[in-house]
C-alpha cells in the first residue's frame, strides 16, 4: 500500500485512544451543529425584533437597516479570511473563539443602551459568526471519512435549515412574551454549550502543508471587493441600479477583484490559490450556490410579506405556515446526504434544482386569496428541492478542495451563499418594484381612487411593494377596494419575481450537470 493511501487513511480515521470522546465523528457533528445553529437562527430571528428595537431605542430607518446590514456585511466580507485563519491555526481554536465571541457579543447587544451600540456589536457578532461557519465544515471534513462526509453535511444542513426557519417563530414568541433583548440573550447558553462541547470533544485535523503565513494584501483586496459588492447590492434598490453611487461601488468591486486575482498569481502563499478554480466541479459548485441562494432567499423574502401583509398573519403564524418547507429540509438534508454518498451529487443536485424550479413556478401562481393547502404544496416541493442542492453543492466545493484549503473552501461556500442571497433579494426586489409601479395606478383607479398628489402616489407605491394597504385618510367605502387593489398589485409583482427566480433555478439545474464527487476527500494530516 502506498504512503499517500496510508496518509489518507490516517486523515480519515478518528484520532485518539480507544473509547475517547476526542475527535469522535458524530460527537464532532453535534458540537459544530450547536455552534452554527446560533448563526443560522440569528439570521432570521432579528428581523422580528427590529421594529421593537426601533421603537425602544428611537432609531431612524437608516439605523435599523444597519442592524441587519452591518451583520451581513461583516459576515460576507470576513468568511473566506476566517476560513484561512482556520486552515492556519486549526479549526478547533477558530471554532471555539467564534462560538465564545458570538455569545459574548450577543449578550452585549442585549445590554446595549443605544442603537449605535447595537450596530457596533452586531458587526462584531458577524465577524465571530464568520469564524464559526468555515471552521465547522473544516472540522467535519477532518473528522469524517469520505463515505460518511455527505451524510454529516446533510445533517449539518438540516440543522441550519431548521434553525433558519425557526427564527421567526422563536423571535416572535420572545419579542411578544419577553423582550427584544431576549432574542440575543438566548445565544449565551447555546454558545456556552458549544464551547464546553468543543473543549471536550473537538480535535484539530490540520494538513501538513497548510500555509505558514497570511496573504495580507490579498486579504485587504478581497475584503474590499466583498464589501463594495455586498454594500452596492444592498443599497441599489434605494439608490437605483443606474445611480452613480451604485455603479461606483459595483465597479470598484470588479476592479478590486481583478487586482486580487492578479496578486494571487504573485503572492508566495496566496489567500486563495487560483489553481483551486481549475477544478470545474468546484467552480460549478460555487456558482451553483450563488444561483441557488439567489432564487431561494430572493423568493422567500417576499413570502413573509405575502403571509403577513396580504393574508394578515402574525409573524409567529407566518413562521408556522413555513413549517412544511422547514420539515422537508430537516428530513431531506440527511436523506440527500445518504443518496449523494451512494450515487454522487450530480443527479440529486439537478433533480433538486428542477424541483425548486417547479416550486418557484407554482409560487408564481399564488393569488391574494390562495388557501393554505396550495401554499403548503409549493413549500413542501421547495424544501425537497433545496435539500440535495445545499448538501451536494457544499460537498462539491469542500470535497474538491485540498485538505489544507478546507477552511477557505468552507468560507467560499458560505460567501457564495451570502452574495447570492443579497443579490437575489436586491434584483428580485427591483423586479417586484417595477411591476408594482406599473400596475398599481390602474388597480387603484379601478377601485375608485383616482385623485392622488405626487407624495400620496409615492407613499402608496412604497407601501404596495411590501403588500401594505394604507387606510389613513381614505373614505370608509374605499378602504376595502383600495386594500384589494394594493394586494393585487403586490401579488402581481411577487408572481413576476418568482418567474425570474424559476429561470435562475433552471439555469442552476443545468450547472449541476458539471458537478461531481469530491476528488480530495482526504489528504495528509496531523492531529492536534
Amino acid at each position: 500500500m502506498s504512503q499517500s493511501v496510508l496518509d489518507s487513511e490516517k486523515a480519515a480515521a478518528p484520532p485518539g485512544p480507544r473509547g475517547s470522546l476526542k475527535g469522535h465523528p458524530w460527537l464532532t457533528l453535534l458540537t459544530v451543529a450547536v455552534g452554527v445553529m446560533m448563526v443560522a437562527l440569528d439570521g432570521t430571528v432579528v428581523a422580528i425584533a427590529n421594529p421593537v428595537i426601533q421603537a425602544d431605542l428611537g432609531a431612524s430607518p437608516a439605523d435599523i437597516q444597519w442592524v441587519t446590514s452591518g451583520y451581513l456585511l461583516a459576515l460576507a466580507v470576513f468568511l473566506i479570511t476566517a476560513g484561512k485563519i482556520g486552515d492556519r491555526f486549526g479549526h478547533k481554536s477558530t471554532f471555539l473563539v467564534g462560538a465564545a465571541g458570538f455569545a459574548v457579543t450577543s449578550a452585549a447587544i442585549g445590554f446595549a443602551g443605544s442603537i449605535q451600540q447595537v450596530i457596533l456589536f452586531r458587526v462584531l457578532q458577524g465577524l465571530f459568526g464568520a469564524l464559526l461557519q468555515p471552521a465547522a465544515l473544516g472540522l467535519l471534513r477532518g473528522a469524517f471519512p469520505a463515505d460518511k462526509l455527505n451524510m454529516a453535511i446533510g445533517i449539518w444542513g438540516g440543522v441550519i435549515g431548521a434553525s433558519t426557519a425557526a427564527g421567526p417563530i422563536v423571535g416572535g414568541l420572545l419579542v411578544e412574551h419577553v423582550s427584544w433583548e431576549s432574542v440575543f440573550f438566548i445565544n449565551v447558553p447555546v454558545g456556552l454549550v458549544a464551547v464546553a462541547l468543543g473543549l471536550l470533544i473537538l480535535k484539530d485535523v490540520r494538513a501538513e502543508n497548510a500555509a505558514k503565513s497570511f496573504d495580507i494584501p490579498g486579504i485587504v483586496l478581497l475584503s474590499g471587493a466583498m464589501f463594495m459588492l455586498v454594500w452596492g447590492i444592498i443599497k441599489a434598490p434605494t439608490w437605483g441600479w443606474g445611480d452613480p453611487a451604485t455603479l461606483l461601488f459595483l465597479g470598484g468591486a470588479v476592479l478590486a477583484m481583478v487586482a486580487f486575482a492578479f496578486w494571487q498569481t504573485k503572492a508566495k502563499e496566496p489567500l486563495i490559490p487560483l489553481s483551486l478554480f481549475r477544478s470545474v466541479p468546484l467552480s460549478a459548485g460555487t456558482l451553483l450556490m450563488v444561483l441557488m441562494a439567489f432564487a431561494f432567499f430572493g423568493g422567500v423574502f417576499f413570502v413573509t410579506f405575502y403571509l403577513q401583509n396580504v393574508h394578515g398573519m402574525s409573524p409567529v403564524d407566518a413562521g408556522v405556515h413555513l413549517l412544511p418547507m422547514t420539515a422537508m429540509m430537516i428530513v431531506g438534508a440527511p436523506v440527500a446526504g445518504f443518496a449523494i454518498g451512494k450515487i454522487g451529487p450530480r443527479i440529486p443536485i439537478v433533480a433538486g434544482m428542477l424541483f425548486t424550479t417547479a416550486a418557484m413556478l407554482g409560487m408564481s401562481t399564488l393569488e391574494t386569496d390562495s388557501g393554505n393547502g396550495v401554499m403548503a404544496l409549493w413549500f413542501v416541493l421547495m424544501g425537497l428541492g433545496l435539500s440535495p442542492v445545499m448538501v451536494g453543492a457544499t460537498e462539491v466545493i469542500v470535497g474538491n478542495a485540498p485538505l489544507e484549503l478546507s477552511g477557505v473552501a468552507g468560507g467560499l461556500q458560505q460567501a457564495a451563499m451570502q452574495v447570492g442571497g443579497s443579490l437575489g433579494t436586491a434584483v428580485l426586489g427591483a423586479v417586484m418594484a417595477a411591476k408594482v409601479t406599473d400596475v398599481l395606478p390602474g388597480n387603484l383607479a379601478e377601485a375608485g381612487l383616482t385623485q392622488l398628489d405626487p407624495a400620496q402616489a409615492e407613499g402608496f407605491k412604497q407601501a404596495a411593494q411590501l403588500g401594505i394597504a394604507p387606510k389613513e385618510g381614505l373614505p370608509a367605502d374605499l378602504v376595502q377596494p383600495v386594500a384589494d387593489a394594493v394586494h393585487t398589485s403586490f401579488v402581481s409583482g411577487m408572481s413576476l419575481a418568482f418567474v425570474v427566480a424559476a429561470v435562475v433555478a433552471f439555469i442552476a439545474a443545468g450547472l449541476g450537470l458539471l458537478t461531481k464527487r469530491g476528488a480530495n476527500d482526504a489528504g495528509p494530516a496531523v492531529h492536534i
